[in-house]
């Protein structure tokens, strides 16, 4: 389900050109951050989703790392690890930072199956059920998907600007 991703490699321009005194942040699954100031947001995703938040108006930006698509427990702290916390968490941070839900446009990253089940044709694979739900989130909440690269049978590093809303992905 790999589609053409808009932004695959950052555009070289001026807003780049001091990418490297940029604040670099590197995301471990169940962790996200969202940004107010240019920012170099970095994670390998293999099964797991990452989906990145961009507001052109406010340039503010972020990423989330999930590892299953829901929590199942009640009571206990709800945690980054799963999407529906994920997403959630990434996008209350949006709006926390003044992003209106108009003017938010996303992409999905990751999703692979990469692990073998003998009974693989009678299951969904986990990295289908994790961007099935980051594309069912996007879409209830009205947000433009603007890229996305998810699926196939390999891991991806994932490298964004936040504050441009551009991503480079390397398949691994």
């Amino acid at each position: 389900m790999s589609e053409a991703l808009e932004g695959r490699a950052p555009r070289p321009n001026a807003a780049l050109a001091g990418a490297g005194a940029l604040p670099r942040r590197y995301l471990h699954a169940g962790e996200l951050v969202v940004c107010s100031e240019p920012s170099i947001i970095s994670t390998i995703l293999g099964s797991c989703v990452g989906v990145a938040l961009f507001d052109a108006r406010t340039g503010a930006g972020g990423l989330n790392h999930f590892l299953l698509p829901r929590s199942l427990t009640s009571g206990a702290e709800p945690s980054a690890r799963f999407g529906d916390v994920a997403m959630r968490k990434l996008l209350d941070g949006m709006l926390a930072r003044g992003s209106e839900l108009r003017d938010l446009q996303a992409k999905v990253f990751g999703g692979a199956r990469v692990l073998n089940y003998l009974d693989a044709p009678a299951h969904r694979d986990l990295g289908a059920a994790n961007f099935d739900l980051a594309f069912e989130f996007l879409e209830a909440e009205g947000i433009r998907i603007t890229g996305r690269d998810v699926g196939g049978r390999h891991g991806r590093k994932l490298v964004l600007y936040s504050h441009l809303g551009d991503a480079w992905v390397k398949r691994l």
